[in-house]
């Protein structure tokens, strides 16, 4: 197989998703920091959404199986810590995506601008503490379905 260009490369890793939010890809997510080759193995930049995040081992995997079934024979992941990660590199597409989902997208003020379900603006906090590190609980107080709020980093 010839070797793959960087504008392959980037298909093929919007297809990987996020472990903990399969709805959006790695690359959405915008923790693909970039590719390189470097001789004949391919180097993949990742930035975890936070140090401790218990995901960063299944994602360096799951790139490394998708890389490999599309031919990549050798791959290096690159765990690359600064500049940290932030919630301003999700990308629009991911955001919409997220919202789609049923999770309220992070957004600067703090807190969901609207519930995800009912589009309605009257919401409340139940608790900063979600499924996951990077969500809090939130409800509607509209139509009183409770969602996950992706906290502003």
């Amino acid at each position: 197989m010839s070797r793959a260009t960087n504008e392959q490369i980037w298909k093929w890793l919007d297809a990987v998703p996020d472990p903990e939010i399969p709805v959006i890809s790695v690359v959405d997510l915008g923790i693909v920091r970039g590719v390189a080759w470097d001789a004949d193995t391919l180097e993949v930049s990742v930035t975890p959404t936070y140090s401790g995040c218990p995901a960063t081992s299944v994602i360096a995997m799951d790139i490394e199986t998708a890389l490999m079934d599309r031919g990549v024979e050798h791959v290096r992941i690159k765990t690359q810590i600064a500049p940290a990660w932030t919630t301003d590199w999700l990308s629009e597409k991911g955001r919409a995506k997220l919202e789609d989902y049923g999770i309220s997208p992070p957004n600067e003020a703090g807190g969901p601008e609207q519930c995800p379900r009912c589009k309605s603006k009257e919401v409340e906090r139940i608790s900063q503490f979600g499924s996951t590190p990077c969500k809090a609980q939130w409800r509607c107080t509209d139509c009183l379905e409770p969602f996950d709020y992706f906290k502003c980093i």
